[in-house]
């Protein structure tokens, strides 16, 4: 059994880099996957989405990856050609104005502000990292999966306490089983009784308010199948597979199984451990959203 609940961090560095990787995942009904990381790590997001996939099946993941450079990733290009056309038109320009008394005054700064003459493109790539990035990935993979089965061990223990406690109130219930068909029988009689003393009476309408009052009283039918409800749960408790959903599934059919019970019955006995039933169904279902 695996939690869908899990965390996990790393921290790479070297002389040029410091990189850290975050994941944290929560429950969610499909897998979902979440990414904040720059741009120019993007692609390696296709390796990260495979690694969870192999350590998940359900839960929303957001996976985070932060870059801090040491040293300057940007280097500066200067387009000399370009430069040169504008010196050179500079100096028809500075000539001009000479002929007509005037002085041009030109800076090495106007020069490098034309657009195109001096740019700047950044060196950083999925490779410059990419040493970063699978030791992190490692360590934080296998974070993921510690906490996922530390924290699903903790959830089995915690389920196991409570299907334990249901099954107890089950017991008890069957236990009062006979009583109830002995109060069922009462009933009957006097039904059929005050009928009977009616000259006119109508032997259908006998047999269909025998009918009615078993319907609305016989609770075997329901403690059967909440009995074998319960024997599945356990073999989901003991399986290393992903269960939440079937456990999910088997949870809503206990749930109508111990109201149909709880509306049938009339014994305060019963009654009482019907309370505790759903109360432990309760926090089992709450368990249950975060079981993969």
């Amino acid at each position: 059994m695996k939690s869908m609940t899990a965390y996990g961090y790393a921290e790479y560095q070297t002389e040029s880099y410091i990189l850290t990787m975050e994941l944290k995942s929560y429950n969610n009904r499909y897998l979902e996957i979440g990414y904040a990381s720059p741009s120019s790590l993007s692609a390696y997001e296709a390796e990260l989405t495979s690694l969870v996939k192999a350590n998940a099946q359900r839960g929303h993941v957001d996976v985070s990856v932060r870059v801090k450079n040491l040293k300057s990733d940007v280097e500066l290009h200067l387009d000399e050609a370009l430069a040169s056309s504008y010196l050179d038109a500079i100096a028809k320009v500075k000539a001009m104005a000479a002929s007509k008394g005037m002085e041009v005054v030109v800076t090495a700064t106007d020069i490098l502000s034309k657009d195109g003459v001096l740019s700047s493109v950044k060196t950083d790539t999925l490779e410059t990292y990419r040493e970063g990035l699978d030791h992190c990935s490692s360590i934080v993979m296998q974070q993921f999966r510690d906490a996922k089965a530390r924290e699903g061990e903790a959830t089995r223990r915690d389920l196991t306490s409570m299907i334990d406690s249901l099954e107890a109130s089950l017991e008890v219930v069957k236990a009062n089983v006979s009583t109830l068909e002995a109060m069922i029988r009462q009933n009957l009689e006097a039904r059929i009784k005050e009928m009977l003393g009616d000259s006119s009476y109508d032997e259908n309408r006998i047999l269909t308010e025998v009918a009615v009052m078993l319907n609305r009283y016989t609770i075997n039918e329901e403690t059967v199948r909440l009995s074998t409800h319960i024997a599945e749960f356990r073999k989901l408790l003991a399986s290393d597979d992903a269960v939440g959903k079937r456990m999910d599934f088997l949870s809503q059919e206990m749930n109508r199984e111990i109201n149909t019970i709880g509306s049938k019955s009339q014994m305060v006995e019963v009654n009482m451990q019907v309370v505790n039933m759903k109360d432990c169904l309760e926090n089992i279902r709450e368990q249950v959203r975060n079981i993969e």
